[in-house]
């Protein structure tokens, strides 16, 4: 069961895919709140990951940690992996 009443869409040991570079870089430059991307984060796009931890800002955006990847990810820049 999802930590976070079900908004949580992936689970320590999912593996996701991380948006492309294009995605990431305008998530970059438009996103003002929380958690904003880091530059170095960019480079990462399209790769794939696993979910090491999930967790809920106070405003109840969904954001996750990865295993061996730098960075707090947005729910919205994370797919299933296929």
């Amino acid at each position: 069961m999802s930590r976070f009443y079900g908004l949580d869409k992936y689970l320590p040991g999912d593996t996701v895919r991380i948006a492309d570079q294009k995605v990431l870089e305008q998530f970059f430059l438009t996103w003002k709140l929380h958690h904003p991307l880091v530059a170095d984060q960019i480079p990462l796009g399209g790769q794939t990951a696993t979910i090491k931890t999930s967790m809920m800002y106070h405003g109840g955006d969904i954001l996750y940690e990865l295993v061996e990847v730098p960075g707090i990810w947005h729910q919205q820049l994370l797919s299933p992996q296929s």
